[in-house]
């Protein structure tokens, strides 16, 4: 096959052409820090204040294992965006790379999927930070017994939410450093909790005395999907969403996406180690799923008090405030360049690829606003957020294998500066494992998700129809043909969960392990599909030609 030269989305400078090009175009500030620290702060963020002690009800000491295959899980999947990342740095590009591939309907799908995601992870921050808050006798009002929030609380995350805004509003070089010295103070503060918590008070027996793995291979599956392991690892794509605003993106992209993999993965094993270790016998004396102790509600801050250390868990209540924070902060920054990059696809109006005079796109922060306030209302608590953003967010990134795997077949001698060893073997893998935790997040989860999606679809349909009817210049090219495996995906995983066992509702007329056997072998089969379905080469081209050209930042 002969070989396409792939337009560089970043090539050039100025802000002219095409369709919706504003007056301004996003700014190139960001290094390789600032892009690890984007990543590495997101991937540290209320995960870490919850993580531990979800995943030890959920599967026991067996959590350790449930860490150690969803970070494979995860690095497989940051292996693929590390070389996509390289080839095209714009912004938004986890939304993006499917449209290239597949055509505007398969854009319009997983733009949407990323979307989705980005939006909820702000209010599941601020969940976290009203949870650690309750200590206080002045935050007791925020919330009521069952965790959700009362109209006090309501406006507290209301004004948590405008203020991640605000800061966003200020430029992407501000929120850079604000996010630098975040990240700082988000990497000591666990593994000073490690290290003092681990140093005085560390049991190996709690490892064996009530059973490594007392709800054995089930729980230690679902713990990864439901307890918060992939919510918590999530985050290594922010220094893709912000590859359009990056100095120097070729080189430093790949290595911020699995630098900050790694330093995520090692962190959570360790807290986990730890806090298994650290708790005192009498606290799961009636089992695992019966852990008690006062002050759980703010698992590391309550363990440190049990413990006799009360000047780490204020200053872990602390950082209940500012971990959490950080995060939010990058997820909104990020849910405004999707949205920017879907807009620059064409698939959501203009108004969203507008940015200001620091080159903040203003529209879409506002709108990530108003999405985040109604996250508080269907899902009032950390716990019910996580299992559902943990889906909606491995859609996303399971776009990323098969594009990598169409990009392979269709352009193989394209410029890639990153390129991934054995890649025609972790493409399909990571997709079949992408189907894997979907599928752990159980039914009742999939339920939901499976509403929202058909809301995007009614968004972003509607939006396109109206764009051809009236004859707008980026209409997009929706391109049914090369995408039809992706409805029989959604439909299909849909129905194996619900045969399934994994999640209330399920019927359970698949047995463990036949049901992921199922899933494997059915994302493997989508994935081949798909690649070979794929747009032409020609055609992969003009997509990249068409929406990127050369507004994204010149050097």
């Amino acid at each position: 096959m002969a070989s396409v030269e792939i337009l560089s989305p970043h090539a050039g400078s100025g802000s002219s052409g095409g369709p919706g090009r504003s007056s301004r175009s996003l700014k190139r500030e960001v290094g390789l820090i600032g892009l690890t620290w984007a990543s590495v702060g997101s991937i540290i963020g209320s995960g870490w204040l919850y993580g531990a002690q979800k995943a030890v009800v959920v599967a026991g000491p067996a959590a350790i294992v449930s860490w150690i295959i969803g970070a494979v899980a995860i690095t497989l999947l940051a292996l693929v965006h590390a070389e996509l990342g390289g080839m095209f740095p714009v912004a938004g590009g986890t939304a993006r790379y499917p449209h290239y591939v597949f055509g505007g309907f398969a854009g319009m799908s997983f733009g949407w999927f990323s979307w989705l995601q980005a939006a909820t992870v702000a209010p599941i921050e601020v969940e976290a930070m009203i949870g650690y808050a309750g200590y206080f006798s002045w935050a007791k009002s925020w919330q009521n017994p069952d965790g959700t929030l009362t109209h006090t609380g309501f406006l507290v995350a209301l004004a948590l939410l405008a203020v991640f805004v605000l800061v966003n509003f200020l430029g992407v070089k501000t929120l850079a450093r604000v996010n630098t010295s975040a990240t700082w103070w988000k990497i000591f503060i666990p593994l000073l909790a490690i290290f003092v918590i681990s140093a005085g008070h560390f049991e190996v027996s709690n490892f064996t005395s009530h059973g490594f793995a007392p709800f054995g291979a089930k729980g230690m599956l679902a713990a990864i999907s439901t307890s918060g392991i992939i919510f918590a690892l999530l985050g290594f794509e922010q220094a893709i969403q912000l590859a359009g605003e990056s100095r120097n993106p070729e080189r430093d992209i790949p290595r911020a996406v699995l630098g900050s993999v790694a330093v995520g993965a090692g962190i959570y094993l360790l807290l986990q180690l730890s806090y298994i270790g650290a708790l005192p016998g009498s606290t799961f004396v009636h089992g695992w799923a019966n852990l008690a102790y006062k002050g759980i509600d703010g698992p590391w801050a309550g363990l440190a008090s049990i413990v006799s250390l009360g000047w780490l868990a204020l200053i872990l209540r602390a950082d209940a405030i500012i971990s959490p924070g950080g995060t939010g902060l990058i997820y909104t920054a990020s849910t405004s360049r999707i949205s920017y990059g879907m807009a620059r696809n064409g698939l959501v109006p203009q108004l969203f690829a507008r940015s200001n005079k620091r080159g903040v796109p203003w529209f879409g922060l506002l709108v990530s606003l108003g999405i985040g306030v109604l996250c508080f209302l269907p899902f009032p608590s950390w716990q019910r957020l996580v299992g559902f953003i943990t889906s909606a967010s491995v859609l996303m990134y399971a776009g990323a294998p098969l594009a990598f795997g169409a990009l392979r077949k269709r352009l193989p001698e394209a410029e890639r500066p990153y390129r991934l060893p054995l890649g025609d073997v972790i493409a399909p893998l990571s997709f079949a494992v992408a189907g894997l935790i979907i599928y752990w997040s159980g039914w009742d989860t999939l339920r939901w998700l499976a509403g929202f999606t058909a809301v995007g679809y009614a968004l972003l349909g509607g939006y396109a129809w109206y764009a051809h009817a009236t004859r707008k210049p980026y209409a997009p090219r929706m391109q049914f043909k090369s995408a039809l495996w992706l409805p029989v995906y959604l439909l299909g995983l849909g129905l194996i969960s619900w045969q399934g066992g994994f999640g209330q509702g399920a019927q359970g007329h698949i047995g463990l392990w036949w049901d992921m056997a199922l899933v494997a072998a059915f994302s493997l089969a989508i994935y081949y599909w798909a690649i070979n379905t794929a747009l032409p080469a020609e055609e992969i081209q003009a997509n990249v030609a068409t929406v990127e050209v050369v507004d994204e930042g010149g050097h």
